[in-house]
């Protein structure tokens, strides 16, 4: 198993109620942190923050690595699509993901998206409605 050197934070609420089968709510989690994990600086801060807003819920995973291409942004949440298909034998995966993560969030009437970086890193906004 590879280590990797990160700090987790977690910000926002510590409890909110959503609608949304908890399989599926834990897989979209999991993928988004581990991408986090994965393409994060070694050493870095990912962060996770869970807010509320009017009837939504939205979970964003942050990380401090290379971020994104703009060119790759509008192909990121397609099946076997990856950024740097080179990184593939390093951390694995098949690029399957972001897309498992869009299908899970639409399945619940919600959404996901890459936020405009405003520093370096990738951040991922899953969006839900609130029970």
């Amino acid at each position: 198993m590879d280590e990797a050197n990160v700090v987790f934070e977690k910000t926002g609420l510590s409890a909110v109620e959503v609608r949304a089968h908890p399989g599926l709510l834990r897989q979209a989690i999991y993928n988004l942190v581990d991408n986090a994990v994965k393409y994060g600086a070694s050493g870095g801060v990912i962060s996770l923050s869970i807010n509320a807003e009017g009837a939504s819920v939205r979970i964003t995973v942050a990380d401090q690595g290379p971020g994104i291409d703009e060119r790759d942004r509008s192909r990121l949440f397609e099946r076997f699509y990856r950024v740097d298909k080179a990184r593939s034998r390093e951390t694995g995966g098949t690029g399957l993901g972001l897309a498992i993560v869009k299908h899970i969030a639409l399945a619940h009437g919600g959404s996901v998206r890459l936020e405009p970086e405003s520093r370096k890193g990738a951040a991922f906004t899953f969006e839900l409605p609130r029970s």
